[in-house]
This record gives structure tokens, sequence and C-alpha cells, in this order.
């Protein structure tokens, strides 16, 4: 496969990720940290990170805005429930297995 079919065939499969997530408004940020370490917050950041390493000048918000398919303080005032104590608590215990950021390598 050459370099700019596998590039293509990525985005595919990125587009296809953000748009099942913004069907799946029922699935909360924090279950997907708890059981997959990554949430669409987490895509956002790499969205932007990998923007950045192409010298563009995206902000986290308008990053957030494609992966949630709206601004995220509408999506939290529709979508989003509040955590409860078992959530909180599954999140700090698989705090290590969370997506590292900071280290994003496309």
């Amino acid at each position: 496969m050459d370099d700019q079919t596998q590039i293509e065939l990525e985005a595919a499969a990125f587009r296809g990720l953000v748009a099942h997530l913004k069907k799946r408004t029922d699935v909360q940020n924090i279950d997907l940290m708890n059981l997959a370490g990554f949430c669409r917050n987490c895509l956002s950041k790499w969205y932007r990170a990998a923007g950045q390493e192409k010298g563009l000048d995206i902000s986290y918000n308008q990053a957030r805005k494609i992966v949630y398919g709206m601004e995220y303080e509408v999506w939290k005032e529709k979508h989003q429930a509040p955590s409860t104590e078992e959530q909180r608590l599954k999140f700090q215990e698989t705090k290590s297995l969370h997506a590292d950021i900071d280290s994003h390598n496309p």
C-alpha cells in the first residue's frame, strides 16, 4: 500500500469514529476513558496536535467542535450526565492506562 492510500484510509477511519461518537451521545466521556483510556477530548487534543505539527493554528475549542459536531458547552448541556462516584473511582484506578496526549505520535 502506498503512503497516500494509507493516509486516506486512516482519515476515513477517523471520520467514521467521529461520526459514530456524534451519534452515540449516550456514551459518556468518563465511560470511554474508563473502558478504553481515551475520549472525545483526547481525539480533539490529538487533532489539534496534528494540526500544529503541520503549522496550523487550531485551537482546542475548534478541534472539539470538529469532534463533537457542535460547541463543547452545547454538547455538555445537551448530553453530559453527572458522573457517579463509581465512575470517578474507576477513572482514578485506570488513570495510568489513559491516553498519553503529550507524546502524540501520528
